[in-house]
């Protein structure tokens, strides 16, 4: 396989703008869970959800190759609400709030109720708070604003709103001809897209290899990777966004290669095969270390897994924060994931 000069309009990106439009923090996964599940029965395949509610789904029998990717996103939890019907949150994720203020956001109740809502600083009027620009954003200083008529914390309650309600913010998927791709979440939804493109072409190619596509739904809160798929595995590589950031090598139309973050080094000889597949295969790529950050193989390795671990990814701006990304990343990623696959199981 060589990868060619890809034209941007080339992925089809239907399916990763769908998932992105499904509400999905840690530990409220599963509508997106069962849209994964339902894409990949339409592509032929049998997969199935864990105890926890991950999908996994194998593409021939006893799989030694986990390739992993998050549906689990960032977000917030009610926590309290206020004498004046606002409510009080805690942030689920590494929530920026400097780039989250002002998000419209969506508060999902126990009784299936749906109200939105926005994310402001607490007396946010320019015009009455001398002191707007300097206030620290921090969880006490901010507020979530109910766009319904409240005035007090009764009538807020008779919402139906109570503690431990989801807060789940507005995306703003946009694509655009250059083929950037600016949303909220490309971390980690764009490298589901690489395992649905994955998913597709294994039954297009009528591959029967073993390997297990695992969908994890708690990645954002530490323990998504810490279980739930082949336990005859010796290998995970891991799909999850390339920083892009100063001090980082890493491209929104690359493929971002980890060689270590905040939890070590990454399995030198697993990194080696994908530098060198990258390079004999023309697909951009870039190799780089990232200070902040943890993966569903930093927690596997923690619980303790005898697995091999590689990390790649479309290179995504301004993380956890107003992401964007590029198709060409997004292809790259997936070129590189076909070679792997090609190289170790179906080339003699």
């Amino acid at each position: 396989m060589v990868h060619s000069n890809y034209i941007c309009t080339m992925l089809d990106c239907k399916t990763l703008e769908e998932l992105v439009n499904i509400d999905s923090p840690s530990g409220y996964t599963e509508e997106a869970s069962v849209y994964i599940y339902d894409l990949l029965k339409s592509y032929g395949w049998n997969p199935e959800f864990t105890n926890k509610g991950a999908v996994r789904c194998a593409l021939g029998e006893a799989p030694q190759l986990v390739i992993a990717a998050h549906v689990d996103t960032l977000g917030g939890i009610v926590t309290g609400i206020k004498a004046d019907g606002t409510l009080r949150i805690s942030t689920i994720g590494g929530v920026s709030l400097n780039a989250y203020e002002g998000s419209y956001l969506r508060v999902r109740t126990l009784d299936n109720h749906t109200y939105h809502g926005t994310l402001l600083l607490n007396n946010p009027a320019s015009h009455v708070n001398k002191d707007l620009s300097t206030t620290k954003r921090e969880l006490e200083t901010m507020h979530v604003r109910l766009d319904e008529v409240v005035t007090n914390e009764s009538e807020t309650k008779q919402l139906g709103i109570r503690i431990g309600d989801f807060v789940c913010f507005e995306t703003h998927y946009t694509e655009y001809k250059s083929g950037f791709i600016k949303s909220k979440f490309m971390d980690n939804k764009a490298g589901c897209l690489v395992l649905f493109e994955l998913a597709r072409i294994a039954k297009e190619k009528g591959w029967d290899v073993p390997v297990e596509l695992y969908f994890s739904n708690y990645e954002e809160v530490g323990h998504g990777g810490t279980g739930g798929y082949s336990e005859v595995a010796d290998e995970m590589l891991v799909i999850d966004m390339g920083v892009v950031g100063d001090g980082c090598a890493g491209k929104e139309t690359h493929c971002s290669i980890c060689a270590k973050d905040s939890s070590g080094p990454y399995d030198y000889a697993f990194r080696k095969k994908l530098v060198q597949l990258a390079e004999a295969n023309e697909i951009p790529y870039a190799l780089d270390v990232y200070p902040y950050y943890g993966s569903d193989g930093s927690a596997a390795l923690r619980a303790g897994k005898n697995l091999r671990v590689g990390l790649i990814g479309p290179g995504v701006s301004a993380s956890h924060g107003v992401e964007r990304t590029h198709k060409q990343g997004i292809q790259a990623t997936i070129d590189l994931c076909v070679a792997y696959v090609e190289d170790r199981f179906l080339n003699d």
